[in-house]
């Protein structure tokens, strides 16, 4: 593997290649990694398995100290490749409490926000071509 990204590079076995890579990524494409799973009744609905997290969706986690919790997502760093529930908080040695950073793999979307109109049409664009597609196999 180069020093600098490349698009072209397919994959290694060894652990720290991908961690490189994951490091190295710009940030346009590291967003791509911040997608997470949808719940079997959104995967339903929008013919979708995966969507890039918002923040604003309803979140729930599924492995971890916090496994079977629910919130919403209150911040997402593109950099870190981490997201920021609200209520998903540590305490500190000095009282105060800290929100605790989640790898979007552990977590699941139930509930898709859904104010920005591009990111509604986007998903439901893709569910209507499944369909057709559907159609003209039958």
């Amino acid at each position: 593997m180069k020093k600098e990204f490349s698009k072209n590079w397919n994959s290694s076995k060894q652990p720290r290649k991908k961690r490189k890579y994951l490091a190295k990524a710009p940030i346009h494409l590291k967003k791509k990694f911040l997608s997470t799973t949808l719940s079997k009744e959104l995967r339903k609905k929008y013919k979708k398995r995966n969507v890039v997290l918002r923040k604003g969706d309803k979140i729930k986690i599924l492995k971890g100290k916090h496994k079977g919790k629910t919130g919403k997502v209150n911040e997402i760093k593109i950099k870190r490749l981490k997201v920021y529930i609200d209520g998903i908080q540590t305490k500190k040695q000095d009282g105060s409490k800290v929100n605790i950073p989640l790898r979007p793999s552990n977590l699941q979307i139930i509930e898709l926000n859904l104010d920005d109109k591009k990111r509604l049409a986007k998903i439901s664009a893709n569910s209507k071509n499944k369909e057709k597609i559907n159609e003209d196999k039958k």
